[in-house]
Parts: structure tokens; sequence; C-alpha cells
């Protein structure tokens, strides 16, 4: 376990300052010696102080400015959730810059539109394919002053394909002169633009969202009312830092609340180096525990039939537990016996999978299944569902310790407000809401009005405050006889039916009925096939690494593999086993009566997903029109349940 403080409450700095790099200033000053950062170098964890992380930032504003740079200028940084993304992004701020955060695997033209976009100066990136792509997507763009690989074997490799290419070391010299630092930070205002995030542009080109200092800082100032965090807290990360809550509400949050983090080597190595870091909190995006449950329910699949019978002991105790605990109910005696019994059996098993000392765990940014949740809260690992947007700052609503109603996102976090407009959308209206997208007055105009954030959500307010979300506004479905589906309903009840099941799209808007399109969970689908002599084992060993190395990743022979599969007459049945369960929990009008089971997930590469890995509607609607169409005009070409 990674040593960090004593188990005192943190102290917030954010109330005291107006800009993030003073805060970070303040936070180098109030605890210096203490742990801000964990790597693991070789089979040791390094720690570095919050005095050592701030110099090393220091010594990286100084550098742009001697690059040419200026307080206001946009910097953009590419490269994986490690310390020197951290430390080059505080650099920035202590510069008075503007940070952008860029998404590992992007197409070139992506990077392109992103850096000449914001009139970005500088990209500080790790990795050669990703170095490649941001020099075809620099080329020709003057705006560009420097091009700075993180290492010095990455410039050796690119030093002479292009003239800006720039050394690192050049932001490793002296350190920016505390008295002209404290001259920059005071000529900031809160309404100045600290960062600037590209939406994930799920309908069409990404839009720069402007996050002023002054609405990160009120944010954070808030943070002791929906957080308690203790001097001896500790967290894992490996979201993207491109993430607006990994960026905001995790990495500034944590400068404001002086909690040590551990950055995993890999994405790869989180399910190991959780258990060695043993972190106590821990926040993820819903799929992350998603494929967790998955994989659990995978595993007790493959076991004797008592075996089974236990886990489903164990989930409808996890169940029951969570609804007494949510309303803070002591468990009944007979209960209790029982959790006992599950959580020997059971729960600390999976505690033990996340480290067994996590306390906290915060999701959002997509819905998850209530019975997921439930399992989790009776495991004894509390999921806290959140809600917020980038435009929103992050965050605007979360289930709170003492206050949580499993199945909402919670209630609205003060100063802010919120309401629920004619049609159902869910509008916010606070010091949190955004400055205004970039170079883009009429879409902040649409989207702010009269100083309400119309979300794009629909979703109800209950009579104790509680925001359920139920779509976005645009993907509702209007079928031909005039009934409107939120098509997330009927996605989640299908997907987590079964843990073969990686994504499911309910299309039906002018149609007769909905139908859908299901995408296959590779590693399950593999094993699935691997069990029935479909794939050799050898090539399901090789495929899972490939993957557990890049989740994202979705090869041709990984296509080509689960396509092998997915037609088998077991895998069919198990498909159309998960279509009538999923129609059971939903409305009459809402039942997917025919569907197609793709022979690949939905990926990145065909456009499918956004970084954040949310599914692309109007793409898969494009892409699949024709497939659509012989779905109500031929018979027995799709599936029924």
């Amino acid at each position: 376990m990674l040593n960090t403080g004593p188990h005192v409450p943190v102290v917030y700095l954010a109330k005291e300052v107006t800009t993030l790099g003073a805060m970070f200033r303040l936070r180098a000053k109030r605890s210096p010696n203490s742990a801000a950062i964990f790597e693991k170098r070789g089979t040791e964890w390094h720690e570095t102080t919050w005095a050592q992380f701030y110099d090393q930032a220091r010594q990286v504003a100084q550098g742009l400015l001697d690059l040419g740079l200026k307080a206001g200028d946009r910097v953009a940084i590419l490269g994986p959730t490690k310390a020197p993304w951290a430390i080059y992004d505080m650099g920035v701020q202590l510069a008075g810059m503007v940070g952008l955060g860029i998404y590992p695997m992007q197409p070139t033209e992506q990077i392109r539109f992103m850096v000449e976009h914001s009139d970005t100066r500088a990209v500080l990136v790790d990795g050669e394919d990703e170095a490649t792509k941001v020099l075809e997507a620099v080329a020709g763009l003057d705006q560009v002053l420097a091009v700075v690989p993180w290492t010095e074997d990455l410039y050796r490799k690119l030093a002479d394909r292009d003239e800006r290419v720039t050394a690192p070391s050049a932001l490793a010299g002296e350190p920016l002169d505390e008295e002209q630092l404290e001259q920059i930070q005071r000529a900031i205002m809160p309404l100045d633009t600290a960062i600037l995030i590209y939406t994930s542009g799920t309908t069409g080109a990404p839009k720069g969202a402007m996050i002023t200092h002054g609405n990160i800082l009120s944010l954070l100032s808030s943070q002791d009312e929906f957080l308690e965090l203790y001097e001896d807290d500790l967290s894992f990360n490996f979201l993207p830092m491109a993430h607006a809550a990994e960026r905001v509400l995790g990495f500034f949050g944590r400068i404001n609340s002086g909690v040590a983090t551990a950055y995993a080597t890999s994405v790869a190595a989180v399910l190991h180096e959780m258990k060695e870091v043993r972190p106590t909190l821990f926040g993820s995006v819903p799929r992350i525990f998603e494929k967790a449950y998955a994989k659990i329910q995978s595993e007790v699949e493959a076991k004797s039939a008592p075996a089974q019978q236990v886990f489903a002991f164990a989930v409808r105790v996890a169940r029951q537990a969570a609804r007494y605990r949510q309303q803070g109910q002591p468990l009944p005696l007979w209960l209790k016996a029982q959790h006992a019994v599950a959580d020997r059996l059971v729960f600390r098993e999976v505690r033990d999978a996340f480290g067994g000392r996590a306390r906290q765990f915060v999701t959002g940014a997509a819905p998850i299944a209530l019975e997921i949740l439930e399992f989790f809260w009776g495991a004894g690992l509390d999921v806290y569902e959140v809600y917020g947007m980038t435009e929103a700052t992050v965050v605007t609503h979360a289930n709170l310790p003492g206050h949580v109603r499993l199945g909402t996102v919670g209630k609205v976090l003060e100063p802010m407000e919120h309401r629920i407009a004619d049609d159902g959308e869910v509008l916010l209206r606070g010091p949190w809401v955004f400055k205004g997208y970039f170079k883009d007055a009429e879409a902040t105009a649409a989207t702010v009005i009269d100083g309400w954030l119309h979300t794009g959500d629909i979703g109800t307010i209950d009579l104790d405050g509680y925001l359920r979300i139920t779509d976005r506004k645009k993907h509702l479905i209007i079928t031909g006889g005039g009934k409107n589906i939120a098509p997330a309903t009927v996605e989640n009840a299908i997907k987590n039916q079964d843990p073969l099941i990686s994504q499911v799209h309910a299309h039906g808007d002018k149609r007769p009925y909905v139908s859908a399109l299901i995408a296959p969970s590779p590693i399950e689908t593999l094993e699935f096939g691997a069990d029935r002599d479909l794939i050799a084992r050898e090539q399901v060993t090789t495929l899972v690494a490939e993957l557990m190395a890049n989740p994202a990743a979705r090869s041709e022979a990984l296509n080509t593999a689960m396509a092998k599969v997915v037609g088998h007459p077991d895998f069919v049945e198990r498909m159309k086993a998960a279509v009538r369960a999923g129609n059971a929990h939903i409305a009459r009008v809402e039942w997917v009566k025919r569907f197609v089971v793709l022979n690949r997930d939905f990926s990145q590469e065909h456009g499918e997903l956004t970084p954040t890995m949310k599914v692309k509607r109007k793409v898969l609607e494009s892409k699949h029109a024709k497939l659509f169409d012989r779905i109500y005009r031929e018979g027995g070409f799709a599936l029924e349940p």
C-alpha cells in the first residue's frame, strides 16, 4: 500500500484563490512534502511531492514562454494519463495560457481541426504514432510554433521531419520566476478561459467549450459539499485527461483537496495495479462497472451448477441489502445473516478486485443499469451516480452519502439551479455554466437562452428533488404510430441481460415498431467460441491480450474471429433470450420485434464511437440504413425474439 497522509479531513483551497495557477501554487506551499503523484517504474512505485510537481510545472511554464508563446495562447496536450500530462497541464496554467486536451487515437483530420480551429500554438505529444499524426495535422499551419515530444528518444526520431519539432529539454530548464508567475496570475480574470474542451461530436463537428477559471473554482468551492475526503485518501487514475470529468473534478479537484493519485502504467495493467495501489477513491465511466459485472457473470457461467446457485443467491441478497442501505435503514436480522454468508462467499472477492479499500466510487456520463448498481452497493462497493456536462463544468447533480436514490443522478448541487422545460428537457442555471463555444456565437446562443443552459437531455425531477435522465432529446424515437420512445431505455434493458452483448442500438423512427442492432462483446464472445471449438484457444489468448493492452482496438483479426462465433445456433439463441428478457422489462410499445447481430463490436475505427465510448447514433443510422430497411421489408432477414 502506498503511503499518503494522516486520516484527517482535507483542507480545500478553491475559495482562497482566483485562478487555477494560484490554487496550484498555494497547494505546493501548504503541502510541500505530501505525496501528489505515484508512478510505477519497473516494479516500484515512486512518489512525487507537491513541491516537486510545482517546480517541474514552473520549468514547463518558463519553457513555453521562451518558445515565444504568451498568456492566453492555446497549448494542446496529447498523450497517456501519466505524470507528464499533469505537469504540462499545470505548466500551461502557471504561464497564464489555455490548455487543450486531445484524446489519443484520434484521426489526423480530427487533430488538425482542433489545432487549427483553436489557434493552438504548441502541441505536446507522446508516442511515435500520435506524434506522426500531429506532424501531418500541423503541416502548413503556421500558427503552430512548436511540437514537443515528451521524451528525448522520440525527439531524436522526429527531429528531421519538421523544423518545429522541439526537444523536451526546452521545457525542463530554469523554472519560471515566482515574481513573474505572480504577475501572470494577477492579470488573469475569473471570466478568462482556463481550458478549452472539444465536445465528442456525436452528431457533427466538435465544438470548443470555453471553461473559465471562475467556472472551475466555483465548482471546486462546493467540493466539500459532495465529497468527504481525507489526507490519507488515494485515487487511481487511467481515464484520458482530455475527458472533462477526469480533468476538472479529478485532476483539478485533487489540487484543491491535496489528495494523492497513482497513475496506471497502462489500461491493460489497471486490474493488476489496482490491487497494488489499493485506492480509496475510484472514478470511472459506467462501462467499466458494466464490464466488471459482465466478467463476473461470464466467470460464474463457467462454474458448476452449485457455484452458479451461490452467485444467484448473492445477487438476490445484494439487491435486497442495497435497497435498505440507500434508505439508511439497518438490515433485518435474517438479511444480515444472509449477507454475511454472501460476503464470505462472493462479495469479499469482488471488493478485493478493486483493491479492498475503496470506499467511494463515482460514475457518470452515461446511464448504468439499476441491477448493476444494486449488486455493487450490496457487495459493499458504493457507486454514486452523478450528472453533468462539459458546458456546465462537468457535474451539477450527485447522489451523496446519506442521500442516495439508485436509478437517479441525485439532487442538484448548490448554487446551481435546475428545472424541466415544457418539452421535458433538463435546463441548468448558475455559475458553472460555461462561457460559450469558441468562435461559435450562434451555437452558444442556441445553447444558453436567458441564462438557462439547454442540456439536450430529457429527464424528470421527483418530489424529493432527484433527477432521472431518460435519454438525449435528439435521440428520441417517434414511431409510425406516434409513440415517443427513449432508445436508451430499450438498449439498456437488453444489453444488461447477457454479458455476450456489448452494445445495442435501437431503431424505429417513423417505423411501425422498434428494431435493433446488437454488437457482441469481444472477450466474452471469443471465450464462448473457444468453449465450442469455433476458435483456437491460442488465438483467443492472443486476441484477449491485444484487447487488454488497448481496449478500444478492433483489429481485423478480432473481427474475423468474432464472425465465426456470432452465427452459431447457441449464440443466436442467447441473443433471442436476451431480447425476450429485455422486452419483459419495458412497455409493450418499446419491445424490439426484430433485430440483427453484427459480427463485430462498435468501434472508433469505424467512426461509431466517440473517444469517451459513446455511440454516435447518426453514424450508425447512416452506415446501416440499408440494413434497417431490410429488417422491415424482408421477412426472415432479421431475428425475432
